[in-house]
């Protein structure tokens, strides 16, 4: 029988109070109490956290605290990734980030998601893993909703709500977000 860490990260209907849970997200939102507590010149001791909280990429992020997730451990970033101030993951599924991602400030990342059905979302909850190629921009204040794939090269606009998956090498914005033309040279000052 499948542990309810591993439903949760299968996409299946899970009990989010399933005391592994429950202790694995303490442990996660401690951490990031501890980097949200550190100074600017803290630097080795914001890198340790980071590498603690994170599955893969702690060794490379660049961080501007506050910073808040549910595991972390199902956070994998790669080179150089970029998160401004207030970003959120709720990372029940995995969340994935290519090479030299920008995420700017009050980004939301949302894997979490509930069924329709009132009395079974009453114990139950589900999600869908995100991936995000690499070289990609979020504006701030963009929201990206469970199951999204964003291409590489894309720069998403600020205030965005992405619902849907957005395909490489394209500026898109709005609610809902929609590819709005390709990214071009044109764009350089």
């Amino acid at each position: 029988m499948a542990s309810e860490w591993q439903k949760m990260l299968g996409g299946e209907l899970y009990n989010p109070l399933d005391p592994e849970l429950v202790q694995a997200r303490n442990r996660a939102r401690d951490l990031c109490q501890d980097l949200n507590l550190t100074r600017e010149g803290q630097d080795e001791e914001r890198r340790n956290i980071l590498c603690q909280l994170f599955g893969r990429g702690g060794d490379t992020v660049w961080m501007q605290p506050p910073f808040f997730c549910d595991y972390g451990i199902n956070i994998e970033l790669g080179k150089r990734v970029f998160f401004n101030f207030n970003c959120v993951v709720l990372d029940v599924a995995r969340v994935i980030v290519g090479d030299y991602t920008l995420f700017g400030p009050a980004v939301q990342i949302y894997t979490a998601t509930h069924p329709f059905d009132a009395k079974l979302r009453r114990s139950q909850e589900f999600a869908k893993p995100i991936e995000i190629g690499s070289d990609v921009w979020v504006g701030g204040g963009a929201i990206i909703c469970p199951g999204v794939r964003i291409g590489p090269r894309s720069v998403i606009g600020a205030g965005s709500v992405v619902t849907k998956d957005i395909p490489k090498d394209v500026f898109a914005a709005g609610n809902p977000c929609k590819v709005i033309r390709g990214v071009a040279e044109q764009d350089l000052p």
